[in-house]
């Protein structure tokens, strides 16, 4: 599937033998675009994502990215739709088209929060976390890492139910490092692909004999958490103020005492955020104590920062 693609007229394009009309451009980064595009004949919105390949390796890099998004059916990871790869001009381009979710990302929802001096009841940061505690969960069990797992990498649709998306930096759980040389490589690797201010301790000073596992992920999970909670990430600051992110994540996460959450979601949170990797739960604890939450919380909506 999906080695056919023809850009048949301005404004539209076609994969697969399906037209699609293009709307509008929804995003932009450094080797991608996102594109919203219009079914033809069922009239539906999709996200068209275009990837620059400029070289093998890059071809390869958002090959990895179709399998990854192949290798899932769960309803908390965005599906592919369809793709193509097409070469035009001496370049390669991988179009991957995917469901279009119209709330966008969590970020975007709660960045409208921190404009409107609201916030987010406890309620509902329950049923988003759990989503996103689930998606991960599934990606876990198939020996995966998600390894770039942020506010704008998790999508919400009408009902609030959050879809994981951007699997590209994904890559196999359980990574062994051997020697100074293989650290270093991880290292830059990390660098490059994991976001700073969400990016786990042990990716930052990678040890030169030691294996790093999904619990990256638990980290970064933390982080998204905080930053439901406090509107911003816990090392959002740090980052924009130009200070070490390297060093703050080596201490542990301080919730603010203006904090209005219920003491069992900032402890969670706070078994959460561990910095030693050995000492971090794993996905399965973190779902647990979030259905355990879930079932003790009150039914009202009064806990807010």
């Amino acid at each position: 599937m999906g080695q056919t693609l023809c850009v048949c007229s301005r404004g539209s394009i076609t994969i697969d033998n399906k037209k699609y009309y293009f709307v509008q451009k929804l995003d932009e980064g450094g080797f991608s675009y996102v594109d919203l595009v219009e079914g033809a004949k069922d009239g539906r919105f999709y996200a068209l994502k275009r990837i620059l390949c400029h070289d093998r390796e890059g071809r390869s890099e958002a090959q990895t990215e179709v399998e990854m998004h192949q290798m899932f059916n769960h309803p908390n990871i965005l599906s592919l739709v369809s793709y193509a790869f097409i070469d035009a001009g001496g370049k390669t381009e991988a179009w991957l088209l995917l469901p279009y979710m119209s709330r966008g990302s969590l970020w975007s929802v709660l960045e409208k929060l921190r404009d409107k001096g609201s916030s987010m009841p406890e309620k509902q940061i329950l049923q988003i976390f759990r989503g996103i505690c689930s998606g991960l969960k599934a990606i876990h069990e198939k020996g995966y890492a998600h390894r770039d797992l942020k506010p704008t990498n998790v999508l919400l649709d009408e009902n609030n139910k959050p879809l994981l998306m951007d699997l590209g930096s994904m890559n196999r759980a359980r990574i062994e490092v051997k020697g100074s040389r293989e650290a270093m490589t991880l290292q830059d690797w990390a660098a490059q692909r994991c976001t700073i201010s969400y990016r786990a301790p042990e990716l930052f000073n990678v040890e030169s004999h030691c294996i790093i596992d999904e619990r990256t992920d638990i980290w970064s999970l933390g982080c998204v958490l905080y930053c439901m909670m406090m509107l911003e990430g816990p090392y959002d600051l740090v980052f924009q103020k130009g200070d070490s992110v390297a060093l703050a994540v080596q201490n542990p996460v301080s919730i603010p005492p203006s904090c209005r959450y219920s003491s069992g979601l900032q402890v969670l949170l706070s078994s959460i955020m561990v910095s030693n990797p050995q000492e971090r739960p794993n996905i399965s604890w973190v779902l647990d104590q979030v259905q355990d939450l879930q079932n003790h919380s009150p039914n009202t909506q009064t806990n807010m920062v």
